[in-house]
């Protein structure tokens, strides 16, 4: 639970970064709760929706929850003034809700355990 909670408050820093790119991109860069870069995402327009390229490092291995919250403020440690996720419909959270989940929920990732470098 902690990984979850501490990669959506780094997510979130996402809203508080967020640049335009030829007004069909938008990056943020992520930061962990001690301001250091650990990625950045990308979020570029389609003509069905919006993907989303993500790009991180120094996390540890396992499940991490990734979320996208309504205000545009994150400030640490615990980021709690980003507010409630995306949800401009109202809707249940939770990516499997029966209901249907908010837009601020997306899936959860798996982060791969990386192998050691060989010792030179």
């Amino acid at each position: 639970m902690k990984k979850l909670l501490l990669f959506s408050a780094v997510f979130c820093l996402l809203v508080c970064s967020i640049y335009v790119q030829a007004a069909k991109k938008a990056k943020a860069d992520l930061l962990n709760a001690k301001g250091a870069p650990v990625g950045a995402a990308v979020f570029t327009q389609k003509s069905d929706g919006v993907q989303l390229d993500l790009k991180v490092s120094g996390l540890t291995p396992g499940l991490h929850g990734f979320h996208i919250h309504a205000v545009g403020r994150c400030q640490a440690p615990d980021f709690a003034s980003a507010g409630p996720h995306f949800n401009p419909e109202g809707k249940q959270h939770g990516w499997d809700n029966r209901m249907g989940n908010n837009w601020g929920d997306l899936k959860n990732r798996e982060v791969a355990r990386t192998a050691k470098p060989a010792s030179v």
